[in-house]
C-alpha cells in the first residue's frame, strides 16, 4: 500500500484534474496534459514510459509471466460545445460540481484510476501484473492512442476502461461501424423528364436503413441500431446529380463482428437495389466488447452493490481483444455537453470503489483496504 492515505491521494487527484482541465488537450494536442501526468508519477516515485502522448506504468512488484490487467482512461478532449456559458479551460467548483472541459469525459475517471493505482502500486504477491495507461487520441479514434501502445505491452488478459458509468458495471459496449453509402442515378438537366434521379433513389435506401432489423438481439446490449446521419447531393439547382451520398452510423452489438454486419448490409442492399447502391466502411476495427457477468472482477463489483448494464457509447474498449469492463465516476450524458462538470463526491466515491473492487479481485488485504477507504469517507 502507498504511504499516502486514500484521503490524501483523493485531494491530490482533484488538484490534478483541475490542472488537466486548465491545459488544452484536444485529440492529438495532449502534450501539456501528458507532462502533468508524468509529474504525478515522478512525484510518487513511480517509473513510467511514454510514447507520443501516451503514458504508462507497471505495478512495483511486476513478475514476468503473470497475466496482465490493464487500467486505462484518456486525457484528450473534444473541442468545447458551442453552448458553453463559462470558460471551458477554467476549472471551478460550485455547489459540489467541478466544471471544465474533460472533467466528466474522462478526467474524473483518469485521475481516479491514477490515484487508485498509486495507492495499490506497492502491493505484493498479486495474481495479476497491473499496468495503467493514460492514453491520447481516444476522442478521435486516432492512430497514436491506446491502440499504438498495445504492441509495447505483454499480452493483456483483462482491462478496466475508465469512462463515466456512475461507477456501475458496463459489462458490454456496442461497436461502431461508419458507412459511406452512394446511390447512383442518371445525371441530367432538371428541366427534362428523368425517372432515375439519384436523390429520389436514395429515399427507399434511407427507409431500408430505418426499418431493417438484424436477427440477433443481445441480452446485454439489445438490438443493433442503424441511423442515417448525413446526406449530400447536388451542387447546382438545375443539374440532376449522378450520385447521392449518405453517412450511416451503425452501433454493433456483441452478437456480430463489424465484418459480419458489413456483409449483411451489402448483401441485403444488393438484393433489393442491385448495383445502384455502393457501401464502403470508414473502418472495421471499432468492434463491440464485453466481459462475462460471472467473471470474478465483475462479481467483486456486484458484491459491493454495483449493477451491470450494456453501454451504447464507444470507448477505447473497441481496440482491445481481451475481456474488458467499463467503469468510472461521472454520468455519460454529461460528456461533450456545454458547461461539462463532475461532482467532487463522484471522484471521491470513484477512488474508494476502484480500490475496493481491485483489492477484492487482486486478493489484496481487503480489511486494510476497507479500513483505509472507511477512514477516507469519514
Amino acid at each position: 500500500m502507498s504511504d499516502k492515505t486514500i484521503q490524501t491521494l483523493t485531494q491530490e487527484a482533484i488538484a490534478l484534474l483541475k490542472q488537466l482541465i486548465s491545459t488544452q488537450s484536444f485529440s492529438s494536442e495532449e502534450e501539456g496534459t501528458a507532462l502533468l501526468i508524468e509529474a504525478w508519477f515522478n512525484n510518487n516515485n513511480i517509473p513510467f514510459k511514454r510514447e507520443n502522448n501516451n503514458i504508462w506504468a507497471y505495478n512495483k512488484n511486476f513478475v514476468a509471466g503473470k497475466p496482465l490487467l490493464l487500467l486505462n482512461s484518456h486525457h484528450d478532449t473534444v473541442k468545447p460545445n458551442q453552448g458553453y456559458t463559462r470558460n471551458p479551460l477554467a476549472p471551478a467548483i460550485e455547489d459540489g460540481k467541478l466544471y471544465g472541459l474533460g472533467s466528466n469525459d474522462a478526467g474524473g475517471c483518469l485521475v481516479s484510476l491514477i490515484a487508485s493505482f498509486t495507492y495499490l502500486y506497492e502491493a505484493e504477491n498479486l495474481p495479476y501484473n497491473v499496468v495503467i495507461v493514460a492514453s491520447a487520441e481516444e476522442e478521435s479514434s486516432g492512430p497514436k492512442g491506446l491502440n499504438s501502445v498495445l504492441k509495447h505491452l505483454p499480452n493483456l488478459e483483462l482491462a478496466i476502461v475508465g469512462e463515466p458509468t456512475e461507477m456501475q458495471l458496463a459489462i458490454a459496449e456496442k461497436g461502431l461501424l461508419v458507412l459511406d453509402v452512394t446511390i447512383t442515378g442518371t445525371p441530367g438537366h432538371a428541366a427534362h423528364p428523368n425517372d432515375d434521379v439519384s436523390i429520389y433513389n436514395a429515399i427507399p435506401v434511407i427507409e431500408w436503413f430505418r426499418n431493417y432489423r438484424f436477427e440477433h438481439v443481445s441480452d446485454v446490449l439489445g438490438p443493433m441500431k442503424m441511423t442515417v446521419t448525413g446526406i449530400n447531393a447536388g451542387k447546382q439547382h438545375n443539374v440532376i446529380p449522378a450520385e447521392c451520398s449518405l453517412v450511416v452510423d451503425v452501433r454493433v452489438n456483441d452478437k456480430y463482428t463489424n465484418i459480419e454486419v458489413l456483409e449483411i448490409i451489402r448483401t441485403e442492399l444488393a438484393a433489393k437495389f442491385g448495383d445502384k447502391v455502393r457501401v464502403n466502411p470508414r473502418s472495421l476495427h471499432l468492434n463491440s466488447s464485453s466481459i462475462d457477468k460471472e467473471h470474478p472482477l465483475v462479481q467483486a463489483g456486484i458484491e459491493l452493490g454495483r449493477t451491470t448494464y450494456g453501454s451504447p457509447t464507444l470507448s477505447d474498449q473497441s481496440v482491445l481483444s481481451c475481456q474488458s469492463l467499463k467503469l468510472g465516476p461521472g454520468l455519460s450524458t454529461r460528456s461533450h455537453s456545454a458547461d461539462e462538470y463532475i461532482f467532487v463526491n463522484e471522484i471521491e466515491e470513484g477512488i474508494a470503489l476502484y480500490v475496493k473492487i481491485l483489492s477484492k479481485f487482486l486478493n489484496i488485504n481487503s480489511n486494510k483496504a476497507e479500513e483505509a477507504v472507511a477512514e477516507s469517507e469519514q
